[in-house]
């Protein structure tokens, strides 16, 4: 096992958002590698207004990660490198691994320009307007100067060979799912945190609010399920909350929609739904259906990205992204059928706990590690 290679000094360096899959990656992975005894340390890009209060510091450092923030007003890309070639610095670097696209193109430099091996994990792309496009080719070009490139879906790897990036420098590394004590809150319990009714249907959705993860396409089916008693919850926020607001008035059920907003600790609170949906049109290897699974929630899901990697029929409902009107026949199928919808619940929390386990994860990371320090 990787676990037994000698110890080494990590710096996990991203811009975060405030919660969201890619942090709770980070985070699981940085936590793991401290636990065989690396020297972790985490650099954290942040807008003056975040360094206070921004939530994955105080996580981190629960488990016992160094954390630097790095504070950057606008575009100050040279006090930005100048602070992470002080972090590399400080705590004597072996490798640097970049998490999106801001690190990829803007810090990684700054390690090669030491001496320092460069790993990335891409976590997936988002697309969008011109400019997120113009990030993400940046973004693509930057790969090929990197020593490793972690994929979290065979999907993307086959996106990244057709870009020219190299078989040999590319790792096919899945996300992990670590169970923690007291993780998920009994059905009651989370039903009360979120103001739901005790026995209504609710079909969960959560995530963040922007064009990629379709919640308009997520509102839309909710429209199109056969019974007014099914409630639905939406978990999140971002640019497209305010036209899914509207939609929802639009189709006549906004008083069947509740609103949560950015709900912190979101992954404890799934076993308030009856079933989760997942409507993205694209994915990396989400982490909210990790946790689906491992709260043994049914879930309805796009087969886009790297979610066929990690489910199939046995274990949930697949649809074609963009089909509201097949997602709506999936969530009445689910409904209407619960033994046949907790049979795939089970068999998904299984095929969690058999093949997405943290300690294997960690230990072919440090494994991609070793191999690039001579």
């Amino acid at each position: 096992m990787s676990s037994d290679l000698p110890q080494l000094s990590i710096v996990h360096l991203l811009a975060p958002a405030r919660f969201g899959g890619l942090e709770t990656v980070v985070t699981t992975l940085a936590a793991g590698q401290r636990a065989v005894g690396d020297r972790v340390a985490a650099g954290l890009v942040l807008k003056p207004s975040e360094a206070e209060d921004h939530p994955m510091i105080r996580t981190l450092e629960e488990a016992d990660i160094e954390v630097r923030p790095i504070v950057v007003s606008g575009r100050d890309y040279a006090g930005e490198r100048e602070a992470t070639a002080a972090l590399l610095e400080d705590v004597d670097a072996d490798i640097l691994h970049t998490h999106g696209y801001r690190p990829d193109v803007i810090d990684a430099p700054v390690a090669r320009s030491r001496g320092i091996p460069t790993v990335t994990t891409v976590h997936g792309f988002t697309g969008g307007g011109w400019r997120g496009r113009l990030y993400e080719w940046l973004q693509k070009r930057s790969f090929r100067s990197f020593d490793a490139v972690i994929v979290v879906s065979r999907k993307i790897e086959r996106e990244l060979a057709s870009r020219g990036v190299a078989s040999s420098m590319m790792h096919l590394v899945q996300n992990a799912w670590r169970s923690q004590a007291g993780e998920a809150l009994p059905r009651d319990v989370a039903r009360s945190h979120l103001g739901l009714s005790g026995e209504t249907a609710v079909v969960g959705w959560v995530g963040r609010m922007s064009a990629e993860k379709a919640p308009d396409v997520m509102i839309r089916a909710a429209a199109a399920v056969r019974s007014d008693a099914v409630r639905f919850s939406m978990i999140g926020a971002g640019a497209m909350e305010a036209e899914c607001r509207a939609l929802s008035e639009a189709l006549e059920i906004g008083d069947r929609v509740t609103w949560h907003g950015v709900v912190p600790d979101a992954s404890r609170l799934l076993s308030a739904f009856d079933l989760l949906v997942l409507s993205s049109w694209t994915e990396g290897t989400p982490m909210v259906l990790l946790e689906a699974m491992a709260a043994s929630v049914p879930v309805v899901s796009t087969d886009v990205g790297g979610i066929p990697d990690v489910v199939g029929p046995a274990e949930a409902e697949l649809c074609q992204a963009g089909r509201h009107d097949l997602i709506a026949s999936a969530i009445d199928r689910t409904l209407a059928s619960p033994d046949e919808a907790a049979r795939r619940a089970r068999a998904a929390r299984a095929r969690l706990e058999s093949d997405f386990a943290v300690e294997p994860w960690v230990d072919k990371h440090r494994a991609i590690y070793h191999s690039l320090i001579l």
